[in-house]
């Protein structure tokens, strides 16, 4: 029994003393640009300028999603809609109890002309006429995030919630992508700031669509990375690129 205890205490310790021993690993270099050596392209990929998960703001059930997956909307178009009916019932409440203090005030303000009250009941019903107009505002505001509108032109990528499903706020309900042209982004070598400009042109092969698309560089990165020595180049499709979608990706030539 007890040469059993110390094989396993030795085991133990040994195997502690192994992992004590390993390096701690070394943390990834960022990713150097992706080029073909024979022809020096670099490659690109495909994104949305807005890409933007939409979530609720209150804790409710979701009434409707009216825009299906994949499908277009317009900005201010509404996306989400929740069951906001005990919301709405606190705001006629609220806007009672401010109508109420509101008539309270006027009352207090033409007797304190009477000389039938005094400044501490008119500056009470002051007091009171304030506090209830700030419960009719907040619960108005309540109110008025049970309805998620689009804040762009787009479409619907993904429905992450869904109707009938009670969230929190926080809780993602929509993956959104603007419609609008999509961004190329690319990294390339920083020796290639000696030519590269904003302007210059290039030629997209995209993968998926085995199809070729002019663009041109529409901005450079801030700085660039010391240790792949390489910079964020963004460009544009010039033309129509309809049959274009974000995550798709190819390879971008040069001249």
């Amino acid at each position: 029994m007890k040469l059993t205890v110390l094989r396993t205490a030795a085991c133990l310790l040994a195997a502690a003393c192994a992992q004590a021993a390993t390096p701690p690993a070394k943390p990834k270099p960022p990713a150097a640009p992706v080029t073909n050596a024979s022809d020096g392209r670099i490659r690109v990929q495909l994104m949305a300028r807005n890409a933007v998960t939409l979530s609720g703001e209150v804790a409710a059930k979701i009434a409707a999603l009216p825009v299906p997956e994949g499908a277009s909307f317009s900005k201010g178009q509404a996306l989400v809609q929740f069951d906001c009916g005990s919301y709405r019932a606190q705001l006629r409440k609220s806007q009672a109890s401010l109508e109420a203090a509101s008539q309270l005030l006027k009352v207090n303000n033409q007797l304190a002309k009477l000389n039938s009250a005094g400044a501490l009941d008119v500056a009470q019903a002051q007091g009171k006429a304030k506090e209830a107009a700030a419960d009719a505002s907040y619960m108005q505001t309540i109110v008025g995030k049970c309805v998620i509108s689009a804040p762009f032109n787009g479409r619907v990528a993904r429905r992450i919630a869904a109707v009938h499903q009670y969230v929190s706020p926080g809780n993602p309900v929509l993956d959104i992508v603007d419609s609008g042209s999509l961004e190329l982004r690319m990294l390339v070598p920083s020796k290639w700031l000696a030519k590269l400009k904003p302007g210059s042109k290039f030629t997209v092969a995209v993968d998926e669509l085995g199809a070729s698309f002019p663009a041109r560089i529409e901005r450079l990165g801030a700085q660039i990375d010391p240790v792949s020595q390489s910079i964020l180049a963004v460009g544009v499709i010039e033309g129509n690129g309809a049959s274009l979608l974000p995550g798709m990706s190819g390879w971008a030539s040069f001249k």
